[in-house]
């Protein structure tokens, strides 16, 4: 018994000072794009915006504030050239943490494995501050008062970060050592070790696509022109999200973009079935080559840009194109019609155009999830007398439905990302009005009229409210459906 409660308190503080391991991780990844945390900013002619993770990529970025002391020899060159490299090491020092971490919430196996990296991380990030160390000793020994020396105070804070992760990882696998033979018979799942490995390259895609340009949110908070510097003496706070609101002319652009949005998303709400009737329909044509040809023929459209596609829609709409010549050449009726600078129907001429592109593709999940649903069910349902249409009604759009709630889930998420490229591609001065929806509102916002804050703004605005709707539409499911998707 006593052993048994030895074992628990031994269980218990090896989780604890995991936990501590991964959130020490975890500030130290953050601290890396924090410039106020910046351990090389050595002097203060080094400007205040750079982070480490910028000194770490940035030789320019690093010493654009100290061209003339470079030039006037009170610096030397290579005392920045060690601290981007030394900033270099700090950051892969990090990097090696951050992937022990990640592996610290797999099984047995994976986390003793997963030691190694932070061990390695931290001496990686010992030998970063000493050579950052170094070059601070470099400014001192210049001792130029147009170049201060200046000892910045996320070394120390780095320091702590180093210590902490250097001495968690010797006590973890000490302790994991010692519990090797006791943990042997529950390291299974090897297979997962390599799975991982395998997800690694995904997550640091994810990473750097999807949340590293979540640091750009910040332009939202000053008074930014392009080209210029984000300093305190720009800085407007919440100034663009209460002008969005204020001013009536933005105002009525918003709600305006926003009428649209919501409205061409509705329709594609409405008529998210459509692939899933199609899936079902094709399944069953008897005859499996023309139902090759047929799926192959829907799904090739996705596979065109979306000015490939109005190319197409050019030469058939246009004041030249198919239609006119018909009626004016075959049928003899005098049409000259541009149907594309027509502003009449818009949202539903561009639900028929993303119709057409991607309703096969779209049908591909429903028609694997078809192919997984058990023959025994259609055997039975044949047996109790079901004819096709109620096989089809009764066995297949049940077993589909689990599939079909949650890409509708994911569609109420995404209410407010339309995208972009076909509403750009489509978009004239007789149709803007209508067409114009959030996506292509930050983009002429930002790049066209260069109103990067104000861009930037609605840009975060949008992303909260379809993060709240997902979780919302994910609380409604699990509440009237009992099942989630989170």
């Amino acid at each position: 018994m006593t052993s048994l409660v030895k074992a628990r308190e031994e269980t218990r503080r090896g989780n604890t000072l995991y936990i501590i391991h991964r959130v020490t991780i975890l500030l130290a990844v953050v601290c890396v794009f924090y410039p106020g945390f910046n351990p090389g900013r050595i002097t203060t002619a080094i400007n205040r915006n750079v982070s480490l993770f910028t000194a770490s990529i940035s030789y320019n970025s690093l010493v654009s504030e100290l061209e003339r002391a470079l030039m006037r020899g009170w610096v030397q060159s290579s005392t920045f050239v060690l601290v981007m490299i030394a900033s270099i090491i700090l950051v892969v020092g990090i990097a090696l943490c951050a992937v022990g971490g990640c592996m610290s919430v797999g099984n047995n196996r994976m986390r003793r494995s997963g030691l190694w990296f932070p061990l390695a991380g931290s001496v990686a990030m010992t030998a970063g501050l000493t050579g950052l160390y170094l070059a601070y000793g470099h400014i001192v020994q210049a001792n130029n008062k147009r170049v201060p020396a200046h000892f910045p105070g996320g070394f120390w804070l780095f320091a702590v970060f180093t210590a902490v992760i250097l001495i968690s990882t010797i006590v973890l696998i000490i302790q994991d050592r010692r519990e090797k033979k006791e943990l042997e018979d529950k390291m299974k799942m090897k297979e997962s070790y390599n799975l991982f490995l395998l997800m690694l390259p995904f997550l640091a895609l994810s990473f750097v696509f999807s949340y590293l340009p979540l640091w750009g949110w910040r332009y939202a908070f000053f008074d930014y022109k392009a080209g210029g510097e984000l300093t305190m003496d720009n800085f407007v706070g919440l100034y663009w999200f209460t002008y969005l609101f204020e001013n009536p002319a933005t105002r009525a652009d918003f709600f305006r973009v926003l009428k649209n949005t919501l409205g061409m998303s509705a329709l594609g709400i409405a008529t998210s079935w459509l692939p899933m009737a199609f899936a079902i329909l094709l399944t069953q044509i008897p005859n499996m080559r023309f139902r090759r040809i047929v799926q192959n023929f829907t799904t090739v459209p996705n596979f065109l840009g979306w000015t490939i596609i109005y190319a197409v829609a050019l030469a058939i709409f246009a004041t030249d194109g198919f239609i006119n010549n018909f009626l004016n050449n075959i049928l003899g009726i005098s049409a000259n019609t541009n149907y594309l600078m027509s502003n009449s129907h818009m949202w539903i001429k561009m639900l028929l155009w993303g119709l057409w592109k991607g309703l096969g593709w779209n049908a591909i999940i429903y028609i694997s999830s078809i192919t997984g649903i058990d023959p025994t069910l259609y055997e039975a349902a044949e047996v109790d007398g079901a004819n096709r249409f109620q096989k089809m009604w009764n066995v297949t759009v049940p077993s589909l439905m689990p599939t079909f709630f949650v890409l509708l889930l994911m569609s109420i998420a995404n209410i407010l990302s339309n995208g972009m490229e076909q509403y750009l591609v489509f978009s004239n001065s007789m149709n803007a009005s209508s067409l114009e929806v959030l996506d292509l509102y930050v983009y002429n916002l930002g790049i066209g009229n260069g109103q990067i804050p104000m861009s930037t703004a609605i840009g975060m605005f949008k992303s909260v409210i379809s993060v709240t709707l997902l979780f919302a539409a994910n609380t409604a499911s699990k509440k009237l459906r009992g099942e989630s998707i989170i």
